[in-house]
């Protein structure tokens, strides 16, 4: 169904509201604060955070297959949209906006455009070891641009290694009542999630900084507020298509960054909770929904959104059992930004920066998923390491792109250099397993038995010609009979054919026989067609490995 939530409001049980609109209220009071200060990371007015949750939260609700998802900013994202910002160079206020507002709108007619091609699984190409480590990398950039907020000192560098210098070499100049409102900020927010985690940790500094602010009239001791915030609602309004113009480039890498990231998030999270309840989530609809929801984002001002785990498992604890939940969230956001919009005026920017920094400590940096990877396999360890440290050096943007040429370059290194085991015969039974593993299975004199662990195609097919070749050269001539176990070969081109064919002219050159085992039907079938089948011969394909070596001692018998 292309809009899902005329499914669920006829099927609503009555049984569910009061779930939803706790949940509702709860994530509305948890996302509120932290969307002011991811407006902050991405440079642009703080409501224009809360135009993003109000259309986020609204319009996932009307699309999205999810019954637990939470659709808005996030940390990573506003990171992207900043570090997009700095790269084009645009500096005054009213064009970041614009800027950011552009992108969202393209990196959601990226994903609609993905939905209607169904190529939704291009955003798959981010592997997880690499969403990982610009995640982490990520939330270290944003917490060392935080900082100079908690010390009222300024900070500059192109990277976050330059600006955390920049920023210890300024630290002469802190001012005392900015430190302390910072670090109390801190302590709490922290402090909070540790002694009493049920508690919206968010929203009571919020509240409390507020309270604070006017009470000790923290302005009037030197200590930075973020403003005037204007009430109301925003105007529908398409961003400045010359500002893009002028910045394609940059505003084409960063909604593509949008996308993977978003997608990745969005797709894994929503699994976790369908898995969790039982119900089944429609990834080409939810990646509508995305698209929907930052096309929204962008037209109403506001900035790049996709889910966000913390407030989507509150949503799930406090009971949402539908869209319902959602809705509520929105509405409460846009009545946020009704009346009380003007109220964040003498919010302190050091606690706005301890909202930042609890909320991408907390939710980017993965210490669990880094020693997990590091555990499990090294490599993507290491994958990850590498995504972190280029973040750092060159920027969260660029960050991403390198992590995009990562996950490629892995993709390919793993796809032509496919697994290609010698196997031997377990002892007093026909299974043929890699001899590296069980060194004392029986071998046959000049017989060796190769499987190809992947399928023979354009990427592979070199890999397996080498193998082979190599195998000969390293007979001395002893070798009468290689089998080629092809169970594991699922797919053949045309190419994979001609290097078959070109084996069959090699083994004959050398003297020797080469027989296919466990061969599919699919791919014999392109064999066939191309001669190979013929060239070969029938009876040099068998259905088992077993019956190919015992065909070929008998031969030589």
């Amino acid at each position: 169904m292309l809009v899902p939530m005329v499914g669920w409001i006829r099927s609503y049980e009555r049984g569910c509201l009061r779930g939803d609109l706790v949940a509702g209220v709860a994530v509305a009071a948890l996302i509120i604060p932290k969307n002011l200060g991811y407006a902050g990371i991405a440079g642009i007015p703080l409501q224009n955070g809360l135009y993003a949750a109000a259309a986020a939260t609204i319009l996932y609700a009307v699309l999205g297959t999810s019954r637990q998802i939470s659709m808005g900013p996030s940390s990573g994202l506003a990171a992207v949209a900043a570090s997009a910002v700095l790269a084009a160079g645009i500096t005054s206020q009213t064009d970041v906006a614009t800027f950011v507002a552009g992108i969202t709108l393209l990196s959601g007619l990226v994903f609609v455009l993905l939905a209607v091609l169904r190529m939704s699984w291009i955003a798959r190409f981010l592997s997880q070891a690499v969403v990982t480590g610009f995640l982490f990398g990520a939330a270290i950039d944003v917490v060392v641009g935080e900082l100079p907020k908690l010390t009222g000192t300024d900070a500059k560098g192109s990277n976050a290694f330059r600006e955390l210098w920049s920023w210890l070499g300024g630290l002469g100049a802190t001012d005392p009542a900015t430190l302390a409102v910072g670090a109390v900020a801190l302590i709490v927010v922290f402090g909070l999630r540790l002694v009493a985690p049920s508690l919206p940790g968010a929203l009571v500094l919020l509240v409390g900084g507020l309270v604070v602010s006017v009470a000790a009239d923290l302005e009037g001791r030197g200590v930075a507020v973020v403003g005037t915030i204007p009430s109301g609602l925003p105007s529908a309004e398409v961003p400045d298509v010359p500002l893009i113009w002028d910045h394609a480039g940059v505003a084409s890498s960063a909604a593509l960054a949008l996308v993977l990231i978003g997608f990745s998030q969005t797709a894994g999270d929503a699994k976790v909770f369908a898995t969790r309840h039982r119900y089944r989530v429609d990834l080409h609809q939810e990646t509508i929904a995305q698209g929907v929801a930052n096309a929204g984002a962008g037209l109403l001002q506001g900035m790049p959104v996709s889910t966000s785990l913390s407030a989507s498992s509150l949503n799930d604890r406090a009971g949402a059992r539908s869209g319902m939940a959602s809705l509520t969230s929105g509405i409460v956001v846009i009545g946020t930004l009704l009346f009380l919009a003007p109220l964040f005026a003498h919010l302190p920017k050091p606690v706005l920066a301890a909202l930042v920094i609890e909320a991408v400590v907390m939710g980017m940096m993965n210490v669990g998923e880094m020693r997990r990877l590091a555990r499990v396999q090294r490599f993507d360890f290491w994958v990850a390491m590498v995504a972190i440290l280029a973040t750092l050096a060159v920027g969260v943007l660029a960050g991403v792109l390198v992590g995009i040429a990562l996950s490629l370059l892995w993709l390919v290194a793993v796809a032509t250099r496919p697994a290609m085991p010698t196997l031997g015969r377990r002892p007093g039974t026909t299974l043929f397993r890699p001899l590296a593993r069980h060194p004392e299975d029986e071998q046959f004199p000049g017989v060796a038995v190769l499987r190809l662990e992947g399928s023979l195609f354009f990427a592979t097919s070199e890999a397996l010609d080498e193998r082979v070749r190599g195998l000969i050269d390293g007979s001395a001539g002893g070798l009468g009979c290689i089998v080629l176990d092809c169970s594991a070969i699922t797919f053949t081109d045309a190419q994979g054919a001609a290097a078959l064919d070109e084996l069959v002219s090699v083994a004959k050159e050398s003297g020797l026989e080469l027989r296919l085992a466990r061969l599919r039907p699919a791919v014999r079938q392109v064999l066939d067609r191309d001669g190979v089948v013929g060239r070969l011969g029938d009876d040099r394909i068998h259905p088992s490995v077993d019956l190919a070596v015992q065909a070929h001692l008998q031969g030589a018998g």
